[in-house]
């Protein structure tokens, strides 16, 4: 891959430079490199403040200085970390989501030996290079919603489980909107610069893996042999989303809003929201007054059921910590174990609202998402995230900008499937 070579050119140029005695030796960078510190890179914005506190309480018991650099939401990881790379700054821990592993092929610590892989199944694993990714959460994708405006409706979310009967709980809320002080039925943003990882990522991989067993891979196959979709299927996902064009709130539709589309959400004022389960952190982290002038509603989460019988919601640690070879590699590795037991998953799971994918966390989360997702996950009712399986940047570089031109009205559905397989045939091409 394009990345992979990439990578290749900046560690041959490394390489030549050391050569050229423009670097440090190995014995003085050995004699540089303080192992009592560490930078953790965290990805995850909108809990920022909770991962600092991890980092000060590590430091509290252990005395050992943690750094979080955070890269805030929309802006890409990877190519921040590639800038770190370059300039021989790499954080100790960095974050990868399933596509940025392939980058640092051969430059990341293989994590097999340590104790905390026995204690879970979501760690990264790489058929070559073994163990690279600790997982620190579960996220799940799914179509979010208020429990008391689906009841205040009459609609019991359990009878939603087709097409037909989404488009009608849409209709039926949307005639109550004026007597339930509603915005919109449904908070979707399809702005692609700054939120385009929603609509490019998280709902195009409803499209991969709905209604399909953990192991199913055959649309994400498709979809890697050259840019191919299942006509079918993209056109009943493609009906959804145009339910979503028409149903959303035009100020957030096409515009950079992320924030006010999930506190709007957290305030009552929608019905449905396009976000997955992270938005908890913030309902009751920085929209806590407005969630709890809302009544701190149960919230709960329907499959995108855009074909009859999909039944299942998409599960996965969204992203993992990784440890460059280049770094303070024993510190690093004492830091993820320590987040793996008693303090850290006190901290994850019960501030950051992190559902655990450690088996012997004694913690749960206040997340209001949590006990919805926990059900799911004892029913065995979830896909995988197989959209992570994408080349890196055609959700959020390319995809997105498909959904926003149908948002837009740019493009009516016909279009937007055309487009789509445009952006993808495209992007294969040049793989």
């Amino acid at each position: 891959m394009a990345i992979k070579k990439f990578i290749s050119v900046i560690t041959a140029l490394s390489m030549i430079i050391l050569a050229a005695g423009c670097g440090k030796t190995a014995e003085e960078t050995s004699e540089a490199v303080d192992p009592g510190s560490l930078t953790v890179l965290n990805t995850k914005s909108e809990v920022a403040s909770q991962i600092e506190a991890l980092a000060k309480q590590y430091t509290n018991e252990t005395g050992i200085p943690v750094t979080i650099v955070n890269v805030p939401a929309g802006v890409d990881a990877q190519a921040t970390l590639k800038g770190y790379y370059l300039s021989d700054q790499m954080p100790d821990i960095i974050a990868c989501e399933a596509s940025g592993f392939g980058n640092w092929d051969g430059l990341l610590v293989d994590l097999s030996d340590q104790a905390w892989v026995n204690r879970t199944d979501a760690e990264y694993t790489d058929s070559t290079y073994g163990v690279l990714g600790f997982p620190y959460t579960t996220e799940a994708i799914g179509l979010a919603y208020n429990a008391n405006i689906l009841l205040a409706c009459g609609i019991d979310p359990s009878s939603i489980t087709n097409p037909e009967a989404l488009q009608s709980a849409f209709e039926t809320i949307d005639s109550k909107k004026s007597e339930l002080g509603l915005t919109a039925v449904i908070g979707y943003c399809a702005e692609p610069n700054d939120v385009g990882w929603s609509a490019g990522n998280h709902i195009f991989g409803t499209y991969i893996d709905s209604g399909l067993s953990r192991t199913d891979t055959t649309y994400i196959d498709l979809l890697n042999d050259g840019g191919k979709l299942d006509d079918e299927r993209f056109s009943a996902f493609a009906d959804m989303i145009g339910l979503f064009n028409q149903y959303s709130d035009p100020a957030v539709l096409t515009e950079s809003v992320y924030n006010d589309q999930v506190a709007n959400f957290a305030a009552g004022k929608y019905a449905f929201v396009t976000q997955g389960s992270w938005i908890g952190a913030t309902m009751t982290g920085d929209s806590a007054a407005d969630y709890a002038a809302a009544g701190n509603f149960e919230v709960g989460m329907l499959p995108y059921c855009f074909m009859s019988g999909q039944d299942t919601i998409l599960t996965s640690a969204p992203s993992w910590w990784a440890i460059p070879k280049e770094a303070n590699v024993e510190t690093a590795k004492a830091f993820l174990e320590w987040c793996s037991e008693d303090s850290g998953q006190k901290i994850l799971v019960e501030d950051a609202g992190f559902i655990s994918p450690f088996t012997d966390c004694k913690y749960v989360a206040s997340d209001p998402f949590a006990k919805v997702i926990s059900s799911y996950i004892s029913s065995g009712k979830t896909s995988s995230w197989h959209w992570m399986d994408m080349p890196a940047g055609l959700g959020q570089n390319g995809l997105s900008f498909a959904f926003y031109k149908f948002a837009t009205g740019e493009l009516d559905k016909e279009g937007f499937i055309n487009e789509v397989k445009s952006i993808t045939s495209e992007w294969y091409s040049k793989l």
